[in-house]
């Protein structure tokens, strides 16, 4: 019996471990790269092949801005605009269901090789970066960075401004961004 226990353990707990793997929402990756986004930025200054990708919904862009240095706009997750969540009070987001045709026809399209840098940059590094970044090596890419900052950084945790997403992340580290996204960059639904 002691030894039917940890294997009826095992087989119950199978199933939610690989849900949990297969989610569109997690902030570590399989290669295990991360840089912030000061990091990030150094990485494109030293290396001129480096892309840098967003993966954050069109909206995030008009409305927070876009880093400098851009090279693609294919967001990991949209805004479901044909929904709203009463009990959140917000729309929810859905999962970019052509993200990978569409990230793979841009590096194509750039002469991207499977060895340059990619790094990966969401809102804050918490949640959409990193499944990003997996599906990006799943595809043959070896180096993909997960920016564990993303464009506008964490929260403050008090004061009158707490919960303002202004501590850290490109935007408030100081690095170069803009309001204004390259036509030739942004992403449209396909």
């Amino acid at each position: 019996m002691k030894q039917v226990l940890p294997a009826l353990a095992l087989a119950i707990m199978l199933p939610f471990v690989a849900q949990a793997q297969e989610s569109d929402s997690y902030s570590e990756t399989k290669l295990g790269l991360y840089a912030t986004a000061t990091e990030a930025h150094a990485m494109m200054e030293a290396d001129p092949r480096a892309i840098l990708i967003d993966v954050r919904d069109p909206s995030e862009l008009m409305f927070t801005g876009a880093a400098e240095g851009l090279d693609i706009h294919v967001p990991w997750m949209v805004l479901d605009r044909a929904e709203f969540s009463a009990e959140k009070g917000v729309w929810p987001m859905k999962r970019n269901e052509g993200f990978e045709a569409s990230v793979k026809a841009r590096l194509d399209a750039l002469g991207v090789t499977p060895e340059d840098t990619i790094i990966v940059m969401c809102r804050s590094g918490s949640s959409r970066s990193a499944p990003a970044a997996d599906v990006i090596n799943a595809m043959g890419y070896t180096k993909v960075w997960s920016v564990t900052d993303g464009f506008e950084g964490g929260t403050l945790k008090e004061g009158t401004s707490k919960g303002v997403r202004a501590v850290d992340g490109w935007r408030n580290s100081g690095l170069p961004w803009s309001y204004k996204v390259d036509p030739g960059i942004a992403w449209t639904q396909e």
